[in-house]
Parts: structure tokens; C-alpha cells; sequence
């Protein structure tokens, strides 16, 4: 009896979180994945249409533009984990001024998007600091265009939430860092382990919860990417910066085709499950 009092106690305790979720996560999700196989309008009957939506957005050149552009996103994750863990190990160890580094690298995570955007805007503008950098170091002999050239743009972006993501992951690892039993470390100096040794047989493997829960954070982080491109480039020049979710956004908000912006939505989010499936499959932890 106290044990089933004990769980009604817990469920009550879970309720009020539950109504929330239920209310403003899972419903919308559900009712929203079922509007992306419709023809829903604001003037006019719903009717089911199947997969129409679907094969209209894998038929249009900017979504499949986007898709590409956010499939491309990912190559920064690995550059993002490296960098954090780096930057982790850094940190971890008590220089003078560390924690002024610490708060540094942590800024630009809890700035906003729109000021992060206005900041990189005039660093990356063919007037601005960037080039004039460049330029005073002979590297470049013209403005280079780092928004505006549809070669460059994408990879300017990338590079801004490259920039974002580092002090939060960052973070992370170094709390994980901390967590490691300092015994560990003395026993390995004691049978005679270098720093490296120490880092590779030691740290990492005690690293790997996190590195998955981090790999697949900046995976999906990747997938959605979205304010970035909204704040510089709003997918220009040339849609060289059109990503999936700002196809589906400019579809549903732009020219109100609600549908294709849900088929579109549903299209990242089953990529996004996918991803995080098969990190967890061969990132989770070996030791028990």
C-alpha cells in the first residue's frame, strides 16, 4: 500500500509538467505532423491529400537546396566537440585569469541571435573589420565578400554557430571533466602514463556519455539552424544559405502554405531522430 501511495504521490508531483507538455509539445507535434498530409487552410475545407505535400517539397529546387545546406551543417559538429573538449581541458586547470577565459568563451551563448547577427554582420561586411584585417596583413588583396559571395556565405554561417556553440559544449564537458575521480589519474601516473596516455585511456572513455549527449545536441543544433540565416543572409545570395527550416518557415509564415511547411518541418525532424539514434548507438559509454 505504501507503495502505490508512493507512485499516485509521484504522478501527482508529475502532473502539472505533464498537462504543460502535453498541452504545448505533444499535441501541436501530433496535430502537426497529421496537418502536413493535408491541404489545411484558414478559408476552406481540410481534406487528406497523402503525400502530396511531401513529393511537392522534394520537388522544389529550394528545398532540396536546403536540405542540402543543412545536411552540410553537420560538418561543423566534429570542429564544434574537438573545440569544446579542448577548450574543457584548458580550462580545467587553474592558470591565472581562467576565469575570466571561462566567462569569455560562455558570452556569445547567452547573447541573442539578432546580436550576435548585427556584431558578425559588420565584422563579415566587404567595409568592415574582417577584411580590413586581412588586408592590412596582405592576405587579401580585395574586400572579400563573406555574405555576399555564394561560395563563402554558407561557411560564414556555419562558422557564427560554430562560434555560439563553443562555450556551452564547453561547458558541459567540463563539468564531466571535473566528475572524473582525481584516484583515476593518480593511479595511471603511478604505473607511469604520460599526459596523453592518461587523456586517451582515462578521460575519454569517461568522456563518452557526454560526447554523446553533446554530439547529438550539436547535431540537431545543426539540422535547425535557422536564426543565423534569418538575421544575415536570409538565405541568399544565390539561396546558398537556404537551410530546410528556414524553407519551411518562409513556405508557412511567408506565403502561408502551412502544409508544405509541416511536411518539411517532419521531413528535418525524422533526420534529426535518425542522427540521434545512431549516435547513441555507437557513441554510448563501453563501461558500466
Amino acid at each position: 500500500m505504501s507503495t502505490r501511495r508512493h507512485t499516485l504521490q509521484a504522478w501527482m508531483f508529475l502532473a502539472p509538467a505533464l498537462v504543460l507538455l502535453a498541452v504545448f509539445s505533444f499535441w501541436p507535434v501530433a496535430y502537426g505532423s497529421f496537418l502536413a498530409f493535408t491541404d489545411y487552410s484558414l478559408i476552406r475545407p481540410t481534406s487528406f491529400v497523402g503525400l502530396d505535400n511531401f513529393r511537392y517539397i522534394f520537388d522544389n529546387e529550394m528545398f532540396v537546396t536546403g536540405l542540402k545546406n543543412s545536411l552540410l551543417f553537420l560538418v561543423m559538429v566534429p570542429f564544434v566537440q574537438i573545440g569544446a573538449i579542448a577548450l574543457a581541458v584548458l580550462v580545467n586547470n587553474q592558470l591565472p585569469g581562467i576565469r575570466w577565459f571561462r566567462a569569455a568563451f560562455y558570452v556569445p551563448v547567452v547573447t541573442t541571435v539578432s546580436v550576435v547577427g548585427i556584431m558578425w554582420g559588420f565584422m563579415f561586411h566587404e567595409q568592415g573589420t574582417l577584411n580590413y584585417v586581412f588586408m592590412q596583413l596582405r592576405l587579401a588583396n580585395a574586400p572579400i565578400g563573406w555574405l555576399t559571395d555564394d561560395t563563402l556565405a554558407l561557411f560564414a554561417v556555419m562558422f557564427i554557430t560554430l562560434w555560439r556553440g563553443l562555450g556551452w559544449y564547453m561547458v558541459m564537458y567540463l563539468a564531466a571533466l571535473q566528475a572524473i575521480p582525481a584516484d583515476m589519474q593518480e593511479a595511471a601516473m603511478l604505473d607511469g602514463a604520460n599526459r596523453w596516455q592518461q587523456f586517451w585511456k582515462i578521460t575519454v572513455p569517461m568522456l563518452r556519455p557526454t560526447i554523446a549527449v553533446c554530439s547529438i545536441l550539436s547535431v540537431l543544433a545543426a539540422l535547425k539552424a535557422y536564426q543565423e540565416v534569418d538575421v544575415l543572409t536570409q538565405g541568399g545570395p544565390m539561396n546558398s544559405t537556404f537551410t530546410a527550416l528556414y524553407y519551411a518557415y518562409d513556405q508557412g509564415l511567408k506565403h502561408l502554405k502551412l502544409p508544405r511547411a509541416l511536411a518539411a518541418s517532419l521531413v528535418v525532424s525524422s533526420i534529426c531522430i535518425g542522427i540521434a539514434l545512431v549516435c547513441l548507438r555507437y557513441l554510448k559509454p563501453k563501461h558500466r
